[in-house]
């Protein structure tokens, strides 16, 4: 008998994922946040990824959570929704 390695289903910051490639100015689609996290280094990110994440079919890792926030110049706690919605964009500085 097959025990699922995670405790929940899904993950926390799909529907964040989703409202925050809607409030790029303009709005970012799916295949480009893949393609900016792939020039951020993660070459294995694709269009595919990024829309399963965002139906909640996919685990996203902490090092994954830390390219989508950066890709999206959001906080990681913005993406997984211990910030409020009104937050968005949350400011911080580029490095």
């Amino acid at each position: 008998m097959a025990r699922n390695a995670f405790i929940i289903k899904g993950n926390l910051c799909g529907p964040r994922v989703r409202l925050g490639r809607a409030l790029q100015k303009p709005p970012m689609t799916q295949e480009d946040l893949a393609c900016k996290i792939q020039l951020m280094g993660a070459e294995d990110m694709t269009k595919l990824i990024i829309s399963r994440i965002e139906k909640n079919q996919r685990h996203v890792c902490d090092a994954e959570l830390r390219l989508l926030a950066r890709a999206l110049n959001v906080s990681m706690e913005w993406l997984v929704g211990d910030e409020e919605e009104s937050n968005y964009p949350h400011s911080r500085q580029q490095k």
